[in-house]
């Protein structure tokens, strides 16, 4: 058997631990009669005194083990925590089993919030990881020696798996059945659920549009100017003699208040604002270029590209309502 231990903290979304349970068991049966490949062995686990984990939703999942019960130091194939849970106390008690399991795993992997539990445990220590959107600034300000990746669905690094939020579970599951057993068995699972093996377009979160806001001042004045004259000269010099600052001591103070170089704000409330025309708008691609500043279509599927690893196009095919008036 291949074991697998989902660790399921309390208050989350249950349909993660669910849903991941179930790939698994659809690996399991399409492995071929006569395969002498060892299947899943999913085991769910609680971090809670009892047995039942209680979802966000109000629906509650009856878990096969507490966490306090089972031996860290048991060989196991795959440790996966699917949350970070709701209380320090909480996290504590994962955080301390899992320094003891790891180093007897072939990998841990997570789950969204799960990546804050792994980083406190050290295990993502200088390396590559991701979580969900909301949490991207606050594990790299908590963790500094992790080294956060923004864009992708997951992060393979080592023996450590990490996924952004919620459903890019089903895309990091689906990417260790192929780890484990092939692409065949892998693509198999995803038809028979009707999922994706790799979403189209790539493996990119779509976080909502997160743009870092300076204090009261000058700076947060232009921010929302900015927002209102995007088809205008946004250069660094135009930008610079509006607050009256050269561009030197311009860049250094923006970047300062905003975390963020002028030259990338710029781009990125551009590209904010495309996305929203996109999906709530019928103008064509090429108006919402010349809208956003982008100049024409190609300079806008550059960076659709670029950032979110798809064109506007099919952007708007994914995000667009199925009636838009």
């Amino acid at each position: 058997m291949t074991t697998f231990l989902i660790i399921v903290p309390d208050g989350g979304m249950l349909f993660e631990a669910a849903g991941i349970a179930d790939i698994l068991m659809q690996a399991n049966r399409l492995l071929p009669k006569d395969s002498q490949t060892p299947s899943y062995q999913v085991t769910v686990a609680t971090t809670q005194p009892h047995r039942v984990v209680h979802g966000v939703s109000g629906l509650n999942l009856l878990a096969d083990h507490r966490l306090c019960d089972l031996d860290p130091k048991l060989p196991r194939d795959t440790i996966m925590i699917t949350g970070k849970g709701l209380t320090e106390e909480e996290g504590s008690h994962v955080v301390s089993w899992l320094r003891q399991a790891a180093p007897h795993a072939r990998r841990v992997v997570s789950i969204c919030g799960g990546a804050m539990l792994l980083a406190k445990s050290g295990l993502l220590n200088g390396r590559h990881a991701t979580t969900h959107w909301r949490l991207l600034d606050t594990l790299q300000a908590e963790f500094p020696q992790v080294t956060v990746e923004r864009g992708p669905m997951y992060v393979q690094d080592g023996p450590i798996w990490t996924s952004g939020g919620v459903s890019s579970g089903f895309d990091l599951t689906l990417a260790l059945v192929e780890d484990d057993f092939g692409f065949s068995l892998a693509r198999d699972v995803a038809q028979d659920l009707v999922m994706f093996l790799r979403r189209p377009g790539g493996q990119a979160q779509f976080s909502r549009y997160l743009l870092n806001q300076a204090s009261d001042g000058p700076i947060r004045e232009l921010q929302s100017w900015l927002s209102e004259n995007l088809s205008g000269d946004l250069s660094v010099e135009n930008l610079a003699e509006r607050v009256a600052m050269s561009p030197r001591n311009f860049t250094r103070v923006f970047t300062r208040e905003t975390g963020i170089t002028p030259a990338k704000y710029v781009e990125e409330v551009r590209l904010s604002a495309a996305r929203r025309l996109l999906e709530q708008t019928k103008q064509s691609i090429g108006q919402i270029a010349i809208t956003t500043g982008f100049g024409g279509g190609l300079n806008l599927r550059r960076v659709f590209e670029r950032n979110l690893q798809l064109t506007p196009k099919e952007y708007r095919e994914r995000f667009c309502p199925r009636v838009l008036a």
